[in-house]
C-alpha cells in the first residue's frame, strides 16, 4: 500500500497535536486517581477506620457545598469523572483536528471555574491548569491554530449519504413505526374506556411517551451499529481504502469522520423523534426534564454503539464480521452483563439483609452501589429508574436511600448521571483504540 504523503511541517504538526493530546490524557488520568482515590476515602471513612476521612475530604475538596460529607463524596467523585470523561474526548478531537476541540476545551474550563467558584470544587484547578497548558501548547504553533478544522470525511459521508434514496427509507421508515405505535397506543387506551379528557390523560401521555422512547431506543440498538460496523471495512471490499490513505489525512481525522457522518444522520433520527415524544405534553403526565433526559440517554446510546462498530470495523476484514462482533457486544455489554450480576447480587443481598440480624450497613450500602452501578451500563435500566426518581420523588440528580440494616440513609446519583459518564468514557477510550488498531493494520499492509 502506498504511503501517505508527509512533509516537515505535517511532521511537526502531529508532535504538537499528540503532545496536546498527551498533556489531556494526563488530566483524565489524574481525575480518575481523584474519584478513585475519594472512593476509597469513602470507604475507609463508612468502615470506622479512620472517621474523620469525611469531613477531611469534604472541608477541603468541596468547600462550599452545605451538605453532609457522604453527599459531598459523592459529588466530588462524581465531578472528578466527569472530568476524566470530557478531557478524553477533547484528547481525541486534538488528535483528529476538530473544528470543536478549543470550543469544547472552552466548555470544559467554564465548567470547572464554576464548580470551582459556586462548591468550592478545589480539584477543578487541574483541569484548570491542564486546559491552560493545552491552549497554550497548541496556540503558540502558527500550523497547530490553523489544523482545527470541520473534519472532510465526515462533510463528504453525509453529503453522499443524504443524496441518496436510502437516508430517506430509513428515516421514513423509522418514523412510521414510531407513529404507528403511537397510534395503536392511543387507540387501546381510548377503547378501554379511559377518557382522554379526564385525569387518566396523565396516564395516556405517560404510556405514549415511553412507548415512543422504547421503539426508539430499540432502532438505535439496531441502526447505530449498522452504520458504523461497515464504515471501515466497506472501504477495503470496495478497494477505495487505499486510496485514502495515500492523502495527508491522519488516521485519527480519518476514523474519526467516519464515526461523526454515522452519528450525525442517527441525530438526525433522535431530533425528527422528538415532535412524536411531545405529543405526550397534550395529555400531560410528562414533564420537559423527562423530554431531555430521555433525548440525553438515546443520544449516548447512539455515540456508545456507534464506537463499539468502528472499533470492531477497524480491525475486521470483512463487514459482516464486523457487524456480528459489534452487536455481540453491545448486547453483552448492554443488557446481558448487568441482569446476570444484578440477579445474584438481588439474592445476595436478600440472603444477607432479610432477616436483619446479621446485618452490615457498609455491606449493605456496597452492594447497592454496585447494583446501581450496573443498572446504569443499560439504556433501558437507566431510563426505568431515572423515571421512577422524578415521578416518585420529582428529583433528576442525587437522592438518598434508606439502608433496611440501620434505617440510615445514603446518598445516590441518578442512574443517567452514571450511564452518561460511562459511556462516554467508553466511546473516547474505543476511539483511542480505533485509531491505534487503523495504524497497526496501515503498518502490517506496508509490509
Amino acid at each position: 500500500m502506498a504511503q501517505a504523503i508527509s512533509s516537515p511541517t505535517v511532521l511537526a504538526l502531529d508532535t504538537v497535536l499528540s503532545r496536546a493530546a498527551g498533556i489531556l490524557r494526563s488530566g483524565a488520568i489524574l481525575n480518575a486517581l481523584i474519584a478513585a482515590a475519594i472512593l476509597i476515602a469513602g470507604a475507609l471513612g463508612a468502615l470506622g477506620v479512620v472517621p474523620t476521612l469525611n469531613a477531611v475530604v469534604h472541608d477541603t475538596l468541596l468547600i462550599n457545598y452545605a451538605g453532609a460529607d457522604d453527599a459531598a463524596l459523592v459529588v466530588v467523585s462524581l465531578l472528578a469523572l466527569l472530568n476524566m470523561s470530557l478531557l478524553l474526548v477533547v484528547m481525541v478531537g486534538a488528535l483528529a483536528r476538530e473544528a470543536w476541540t478549543i470550543p469544547a476545551l472552552l466548555l470544559v474550563t467554564a465548567f470547572n471555574l464554576g464548580a470551582l467558584i459556586g462548591l468550592g470544587f478545589t480539584p477543578a484547578v487541574i483541569t484548570l491548569i491542564i486546559s491552560a497548558i493545552t491552549v497554550i501548547v497548541t496556540v503558540r504553533d502558527p500550523a497547530a491554530r490553523r489544523a482545527f478544522r470541520f473534519n472532510p470525511v465526515m462533510i463528504k459521508e453525509l453529503r453522499g449519504r443524504m443524496r441518496g434514496v436510502r437516508a430517506f427509507v430509513v428515516l421514513t421508515v423509522y418514523l412510521g413505526l414510531m407513529g404507528a405505535l403511537a397510534l395503536l397506543l392511543y387507540l387501546v387506551y381510548s377503547t378501554a374506556g379511559r377518557d382522554p379528557s379526564s385525569a387518566a390523560a396523565g396516564e395516556i401521555g405517560r404510556v405514549l411517551f415511553n412507548g415512543v422512547f422504547a421503539v426508539e431506543l430499540a432502532l438505535i440498538v439496531f441502526i447505530a451499529p449498522a452504520f458504523t460496523a461497515g464504515a471501515i471495512t466497506g472501504e477495503r471490499e470496495r478497494q477505495t481504502y487505499d486510496l485514502l490513505r495515500t492523502t495527508l489525512l491522519s488516521d485519527a481525522s480519518f476514523v474519526i469522520g467516519k464515526l461523526e457522518s454515522a452519528l450525525g444522520y442517527v441525530l438526525l433520527l433522535l431530533l425528527a423523534g422528538i415532535p412524536l415524544q411531545s405529543l405526550a405534553f397534550l395529555f400531560g403526565g410528562v414533564s420537559e426534564t423527562e423530554l431531555i433526559l430521555s433525548f440525553l440517554i438515546l443520544l449516548v446510546t447512539a455515540v456508545a454503539l456507534g464506537t463499539i462498530g468502528i472499533y470492531f470495523s477497524a480491525g475486521m476484514e470483512r463487514t459482516l464480521a464486523a457487524s456480528v462482533r459489534s452487536y455481540s457486544t453491545a448486547m453483552i455489554l448492554m443488557f446481558v452483563t448487568p441482569s446476570l450480576i444484578s440477579l445474584l447480587l438481588g439474592v445476595l443481598r436478600n440472603a444477607l439483609f432479610i432477616a436483619g440480624s446479621t446485618a452490615s450497613p457498609p455491606l449493605e450500602a456496597a452492594l447497592f452501589y454496585i447494583n446501581a452501578a450496573l443498572n446504569a451500563i443499560s439504556p433501558l435500566s437507566t431510563a426505568v429508574t431515572t423515571q421512577n426518581l422524578l415521578v416518585t420523588q420529582q428529583i433528576a440528580g442525587f437522592y438518598t436511600h434508606t439502608l433496611i440494616s440501620d434505617g440510615s440513609t445514603i446518598p445516590v446519583a441518578s442512574s443517567w448521571i452514571l450511564f452518561t459518564i460511562f459511556y462516554i468514557t467508553l466511546a473516547a477510550i474505543l476511539m483511542t483504540l480505533t485509531i491505534r488498531a487503523t495504524r497497526r493494520v496501515d503498518a502490517r499492509d506496508s509490509l
